[in-house]
């Protein structure tokens, strides 16, 4: 895996990028259709409500703020971690107020890593700012070279 001192300003613009390329053609976000950008340490994700997502009280379902509480962390946490992709290992949520219509944003950012686990935490926001929720895990670099991913990371890159 290469380390932080080995890339250069565009190694890692680039690495963001691909990251970013590969999280779009994710078959799940098909369904979902998120915006996702990154940059060092922080990733943010944009979801329009969709009744679709909605439970039979008619409010977006749990499932979708964890998604995205989920994925800005994860993206949060692999934004520092060049070449290899990182699993959920723990995930904690807390689910604050219903959302029924808007733009959902999560805003992830990393809290700290370390050699073998990275630790991220979200936040989800409406289109006036209110938190909708918010939650926190810890991610496990592993050995599943990104570039040799079927499709995505190696795609996006020059």
């Amino acid at each position: 895996m290469p380390q932080h001192d080995d890339l250069t300003p565009d190694d890692w613009q680039a690495h963001y990028r691909r990251l970013e390329f590969l999280y779009s053609v994710a078959p799940t976000n098909r369904y979902y259709k998120p915006r996702l950008s990154i940059e060092h340490e922080k990733a943010t994700i944009e979801v329009d409500v969709d009744p679709n997502f909605f439970h039979a009280a008619h409010a977006v379902h749990g499932s979708v703020y964890f998604k995205m509480l989920d994925d800005a962390a994860f993206f949060a946490a692999n934004s520092v971690v060049p070449g290899v992709f990182v699993l959920t290992a723990s995930f904690n949520l807390q689910l604050f107020r219903p959302v029924t219509e808007g733009t959902l944003t999560a805003h992830g950012t990393l809290v700290n890593k370390s050699r073998r686990v990275v630790a991220a935490e979200a936040v989800l926001i409406d289109e006036k700012g209110r938190q909708l929720g918010r939650g926190g895990g810890t991610f496990m670099p592993t050995d599943l070279d990104l570039f040799k991913l079927e499709a995505g990371y190696r795609e996006a890159g020059p």
